[in-house]
């Protein structure tokens, strides 16, 4: 029984539709790399400024990326990024907060 079979495309780490994705791609890369610093800084207490600020920004783009992704890499992606954002804006939350102190 003759089936009709698509080739596969190259694989890309991002796009799996074989399309450019730049602005999502960037948003990826930019929410991975925040997630990451807030992340490994929110175990920190003297650096709660960078980490609660780096996961603030980290969760914004992951959701703005969530927002505009569209991939299921780019989403895997995304959530990951999201996630470490998130610890590590809370635990940047919980040594200082955004402003550790500077109002008051």
């Amino acid at each position: 029984m003759a089936q009709a079979m698509r080739r596969q495309s190259s694989i890309s780490l991002f796009a799996t539709d074989g399309k450019p994705h730049p602005l999502q791609d960037t948003l990826v890369a930019i929410t991975v790399a925040l997630g990451a610093v807030a992340f490994v800084t929110g175990f920190f207490e003297n650096l709660h400024l960078l980490s609660s600020w780096t996961g603030l920004v980290g969760i914004l783009t992951g959701a703005y990326g969530q927002f505009v992704s569209e991939t299921t890499r780019e989403r895997f992606a995304l959530i990951i990024g999201l996630g470490a954002s998130a610890v590590g804006f809370y635990l940047g939350m919980f040594y200082g907060g955004l402003f550790g102190g500077w109002l008051g």
